[in-house]
């Protein structure tokens, strides 16, 4: 699985899983430039990839400001001479119900989340493409995107967008030898420790008591560290053939998520009442409704 030679940029990686893909990252021999938004925690992974003796160099960016991304792959292109991989991992949580969301924190999480990974996209296709050597893209989604999640309406929202964006430009992008994937993880961190659910087991976790068996198993939910690997693995050339997929991670499951297709269709010639759609409703849809909301019992 090596990375020798490559370089990536890691969004958000300044703490959490974006800090735990930059470090394996540069484990398998990538040089990475660590963003963040803040300077510190960049420079502190930075400064932990080359205390193990790798390549890296923090560039402290808002994520979905313009020019931000640029910023970042110019960095890396100037410090490395190339660019290869990019792992869009920046996000921030402002959860509360729909009738308690405020304009301005749903637009704080679309403009990181879905806003920052678009702009990241966008930067890393045109470099990767006028290269013309291939490329990774890796995104983060969420399960929130795939099921919906309570008190999540616009990190929900952006996550799905995300894995949307993952299937459009892997199909964009696949004459050009660049693959598209999004990771969905499932792991502690801080940001999750703002979720109630979560809360006592990130505290547990920080004490270093280990995670119990059946939210590793059952659940899927680890450390970031757990996440890391799929990253190198979409990274190296034995990922390179997968593209448009959304995989998951966690603890110790890993899974193929499906995407949204029909499960079952029925005809009527010249079209549909309401009244014939109720009829035909029971029929259609018996054992198929589908499920909706991220499981909280932990």
């Amino acid at each position: 699985m090596t990375l020798a030679g490559k370089v990536a940029l890691v969004t958000g990686a300044g703490r959490g899983i974006g800090r735990a893909m930059a470090l394996d990252l540069a484990r398998a021999g990538a040089a990475v430039v660590v963003n963040d938004l803040d300077a510190a925690p960049a420079e502190a992974v930075a400064g932990e990839i080359i205390a193990e003796g790798g390549q890296a160099m923090a560039v402290a960016a808002e994520i979905g400001r313009e020019g931000a991304a640029e910023a970042c792959i110019e960095a890396g292109v100037e410090a490395f001479g190339r660019f290869d991989i990019l792992c869009a991992n920046a996000g921030v949580l402002r959860d509360s119900v729909l009738w308690k969301t405020e304009d301005h924190a749903f637009d704080l999480v679309i403009r990181t989340h879905l806003r920052g990974t678009f702009q990241c996209g966008r930067a890393a296709a045109r470099y990767l493409r006028e290269a013309g050597e291939g490329g990774r893209m890796i995104l983060i989604g969420s399960p929130a995107g795939q099921l919906g999640n309570f008190g999540q309406t616009a990190y929900s929202a952006a996550k799905a967008g995300i894995a949307a964006m993952a299937r459009t430009w892997a199909a964009e992008l696949g004459r050009a030898g660049i693959s598209v994937n999004a990771i969905i993880p499932t792991a502690l961190t801080r940001m999750t420790a703002e979720i109630p659910a979560f809360a006592p087991h990130v505290a547990a976790m920080e004490r270093g008591e280990p995670l119990p068996e059946r939210l590793r198993a059952e659940l899927g939910m680890g450390l970031p560290e757990d996440i890391a690997p799929l990253a190198v693995f979409l990274a190296s050339e034995a990922g390179g053939g997968i593209t448009g997929q959304c995989i998951g991670i966690g603890g110790d499951r890993l899974a193929l998520w499906s995407h949204p297709a029909e499960l079952r269709v029925d005809l009527r010639k010249g079209g549909w009442t309401a009244g014939a759609i109720a009829e035909a409703w029971p029929r259609l849809s018996e054992g198929a409704v589908q499920p909706y909301g991220t499981p909280l019992d932990l």
